[in-house]
């Protein structure tokens, strides 16, 4: 007897509190959506998955500030090919990003590009 009435009162004490953290969690989104810090958060996310800097681009491609274009371009494709074969898909893309990054750079400064 005893039993049954302890294990009814976890049973009933376990739903009590399951349903406490289930309405707290709730309440947590709506005061977030409402301050804006969930989309805050996201967006700081996307910002800093996508920013590469320009330090960071050469130090991949293993060039230094004076490097020129064109041999950016055949570090680029140099590395580029060797991932493809037999290296990873991650690196891969962080040498194309960086190239990208480098790109946007030597385009907007047209006395860089030679």
């Amino acid at each position: 007897m005893a039993g049954r009435l302890l294990g009814q009162l976890l049973v009933m004490g376990g739903a009590v509190v399951g349903r406490a953290v289930v309405q707290a969690y709730r309440q947590a989104i709506v005061n977030a959506q409402r301050t804006g810090a969930a989309q805050e958060a996201v967006n700081g996310i996307r910002r800093a998955s996508k920013a590469m800097t320009e330090q960071e681009a050469r130090q991949i491609l293993g060039i230094s500030e004076k490097t020129s274009w064109e041999e950016i371009v055949k570090k680029y494709d140099t590395m580029f090919e060797k991932n493809a074969k037999s290296g990873s898909f991650y690196l891969q893309s962080k040498v194309h990003r960086a190239k990208e990054c480098l790109e946007s750079i030597y385009h907007d400064k047209p006395d860089i590009m030679n």
